[in-house]
């Protein structure tokens, strides 16, 4: 079955990786039947087009269902383009982002944890889409602030439902939540919805916790693969230290996904959770790991065996391929970044050859 792809070009380094993923996933390679759809979203041509084509890849997103994005630059200034991150999120209706930490063979973790540790994060609501205000005298110690959140259950609900769809397919327990007992009608909600989904799947097991626990726990957990759900601004500092857990975010990818009313997924957005690093770019040094993770990610929402089958064996090249000491300087090592690509792509040819000769 033909799939198509929407490649959402980026700045800087980000372009560059996004490249050497494109390397890995080649139809000439994976024997795939996969066609790419580039759009442009560097920050010149985002500008530009005033956001245009941002939203004209959003559009392209949501009739596929599939996309690939570099890292792009989000400008400081309040009157430029701002995030295309946000358009794209908002525009593809996600209501969910998975981020991975797991290990990176010969990089020593920093809280000893080795199974994989997964956050399933509100894309949208909360902290992050609040009304802000100020009252009385401007510096003075009157001065309040406010600000106005609000959480829908449809998001809730897609949240949730998606954490337990993931803690079984990862074979993984669900653990974590919001702090229901100091906010019960805000945050209660959304623990309403993941007791709800606990019930629809009883075999997948559920340690809920409170958000503060959670953070201290996973200082201590060393032991079996966990699916943390959580709210927006939760999520966002919770996948930042889970990623650093790991001792580093290279062997880390991002996926911006959307279901439907049915609880399916409908949309996926992959790529990886690093920015542009524009010291880098130009140089040919930068690490493609979590970029080509990011593809790897994507191929197992195409939707058949095969597809699956190499995502597995993307995954377990690049992850190989550090493991043989083939690694780029941030990992210690001295390779290149499209010596890091060629010897996944070798890898991952001599797999698919191997298994289809075992059948």
């Amino acid at each position: 079955m033909s799939r198509t792809v929407v490649v959402l070009e980026g700045d800087q380094t980000g372009q560059e990786l996004l490249e050497q993923a494109l390397r890995v996933i080649d139809p000439a390679v994976t024997g795939l039947d996969l066609t790419f759809v580039r759009y442009d979203l560097s920050l010149p041509n985002r500008r530009a087009t005033s956001n245009q084509v941002v939203s004209d890849a959003a559009t392209a997103m949501r009739e596929h269902g599939l996309g690939l994005k570099a890292a792009t630059i989000t400008p400081e200034s309040s009157g430029d383009v701002g995030s295309p991150n946000r358009i794209l999120r908002e525009e593809i209706q996600a209501q969910v982002i998975l981020r991975t930490g797991r290990r990176i063979p010969g990089v020593r973790p920093i809280a000893g944890v080795y199974a994989p540790i997964s956050v399933v994060r509100m894309a949208v609501e909360g902290a992050y889409g609040a009304e802000e205000w100020r009252d009385g005298p401007d510096g003075s110690l009157d001065e309040a602030a406010y600000r106005t959140e609000k959480i829908t259950r449809s998001v809730c609900r897609a949240v949730a439902e998606y954490a337990f769809q993931h803690a079984r397919y990862a074979r993984a327990t669900v653990f974590g939540g919001p702090k229901f007992t100091v906010s019960p009608i805000y945050e209660g909600m959304f623990k309403e919805e993941l007791d709800a989904a606990a019930n629809r799947y009883p075999d997948v097991r559920y340690e809920p916790q409170l958000i503060d626990a959670t953070f201290a726990l996973l200082l201590s957990t060393t032991g079996d693969p966990l699916v943390i759900p959580s709210l927006n601004r939760d999520g966002d500092l919770l996948s930042d230290m889970v990623l650093q857990m790991f001792g580093s975010i290279a062997g880390s990818e991002s996926m911006v996904i959307s279901l439907d009313k049915q609880g399916q997924v409908s949309c996926v957005m992959a790529e990886a959770p690093h920015g542009t690093a524009p010291t880098l770019a130009g140089k040919n040094v930068a690490n493609p790991m979590a970029m080509i993770l990011a593809s790897a990610g994507l191929l197992t929402h195409v939707g058949d065996e095969k597809s699956d089958r190499l995502s597995r064996a993307i995954y377990e090249s690049t992850l190989e391929a550090v493991y043989d000491g083939v690694r780029t300087a941030d990992l210690n090592g001295t390779a290149k970044t499209d010596e890091f690509t060629n010897e996944v792509i070798r890898r991952v040819k001599t797999k698919l050859e191997v298994w289809a000769a075992l059948a």
